[in-house]
């Protein structure tokens, strides 16, 4: 039997762009339901989007990452299609991206941006993604060039196996981030990325998504990897507490005094701080283990992509 496509496109007023979105798809994927998921827009993006074909469906709770856990939950197929609806990601990669899928039974291909374009990938973001794929590489030991790509194609097991958290445009962190944790077999493959139509303006901000990039990295660190997060705040606790005793343990050793006490009782409440932050990290490592098992035994309800069926012909891919 043939897999079954489903193309995911997130909107929020997008009408200057959504029809030449799923007219791309339809050309290249022409089996395909193509599902527009509407994000409260307060433009004819649902209008011309149904007028261009694509099968429209709202999400009332604003957010990026809100729509991908509407998607994800609702639409049933083998194969899922997730770009933006904004025409700057090239739809003509999607077979190759769906073929990586089911040739190598991947759960996930990344569309890594490729861009002489400043005004389609700004300087900014550009470092922030360089950021996270080294913290990701850190933490997991390998990462993605392109971690924030929304140009994606996924496994069944992978969509209906992922917890999504995030409300917003971290969503793409943590779909990373569930394929690193679960060590799934993914790839990657090189797409052109366009600059917006004339008309359409990016819902980015360099300098608001800058600081969702710090605090999603200080999350990742406190959720993903509690030891360390907790055991360098316990040393840190521990180190401070020490240089102030420091002093008081010379000064006793000669005088057999205490002449500050309080400092005395400020060093004995870093250290009961710092063993606190310890026995925290051991706690919640283990806990974090059992999570992620879990996670892995949700995922492995699932069949591989493409492991029972024959190839759908995507156009020559």
């Amino acid at each position: 039997m043939n897999s079954r496509i489903a193309v995911l496109l997130p909107c929020y007023n997008e009408e200057t762009a959504i029809a030449q979105t799923v007219a791309g798809f339809r050309a290249v994927l022409p089996d395909a339901v193509i599902y527009v998921y509407d994000n409260n827009s307060r433009d004819r993006t649902v209008e011309v989007a149904r007028a261009a074909g694509a099968i429209v469906r709202t999400e009332r709770m604003q957010g990026k990452g809100n729509v991908v856990r509407r998607m994800f939950a609702d639409v049933d197929a083998d194969i899922y299609v997730m770009a933006d609806g904004d025409a700057t990601y090239d739809a003509a990669s999607a077979p190759a991206l769906i073929a990586r899928v089911l040739d190598e039974q991947l759960d996930m291909v990344v569309g890594s941006r490729v861009t002489q374009e400043t005004a389609a990938y700004r300087r900014g973001h550009q470092f922030g993604n360089r950021a996270m794929t080294g913290i990701l590489a850190q933490l997991f030991g390998r990462s993605f060039t392109d971690i924030f790509s929304g140009y994606r194609v996924f496994s069944r097991r992978f969509v209906k196996s992922f917890p999504v958290l995030s409300a917003g445009f971290e969503i793409e962190t943590e779909i990373s981030v569930h394929a690193l944790e679960l060590k799934m077999p993914v790839g990657e493959i090189e797409t052109p990325y366009y600059a917006r139509p004339e008309g359409s303006e990016s819902k980015l901000s360099t300098y608001r998504d800058g600081f969702r990039i710090a605090r999603t990295i200080m999350t990742l660190y406190r959720i993903e990897r509690p030891l360390l997060f907790f055991g360098a705040v316990g040393v840190l606790f521990g180190l401070v507490g020490l240089a102030l005793a420091v002093p008081l343990i010379i000064t006793y050793l000669h005088t057999h005094l205490v002449p500050r006490f309080p400092t005395a009782i400020l060093v004995t409440g870093l250290m009961i701080m710092a063993a606190l932050n310890g026995f925290a990290g051991l706690i919640l490592d283990t806990v974090v283990r059992g999570r992620r098992e879990m996670r892995r035994l949700a995922y492995l309800s699932h069949r591989a992509p493409g492991g029972d069926d024959r190839r759908q012909d995507l156009g020559g891919a």
